[in-house]
């Protein structure tokens, strides 16, 4: 199982990213399955690979400790999933490359 993953702090306010995460993975190509407060899964739909590589993306927003004592809005802590059923074989893997294509949509977001 490929499993990849990324911890990053937002420089946007956690209820700004919330509202903000769906389209970035709509525009990753990905559906939106679950949407709960501060969590999201999105999938990748069948059709352009093998079941076994498609991609789930999971995505927790949290808020910083030492932002919310500067700032009334404090940023927000990003932690990315992404995961498939393949196995990493190879470094360039489908897996990976959804992973780099997500991760730098959402980094490029929450700059």
């Amino acid at each position: 199982m490929a499993r990849y993953t990324n911890l990053f702090v937002s420089v946007l306010p956690a209820n700004n990213l919330r509202e903000a995460l769906p389209d970035v993975l709509q525009n990753c190509g990905l559906h939106l399955v679950y949407q709960d407060g501060d969590y999201m899964m999105a999938k990748e739909p069948p059709g352009m690979v093998s079941y076994s590589q498609l991609a789930t993306v999971e995505v927790l927003i949290g808020s910083t400790d030492e932002t919310e004592l500067v700032a009334q809005d404090p940023a927000a802590t990003v932690n990315l999933v992404v995961k498939n059923e393949e196995l990493p074989l190879k470094i360039n893997n489908h897996c990976h490359r959804i992973f780099q294509l997500v991760n730098q949509a959402i980094a490029s977001k929450a700059s």
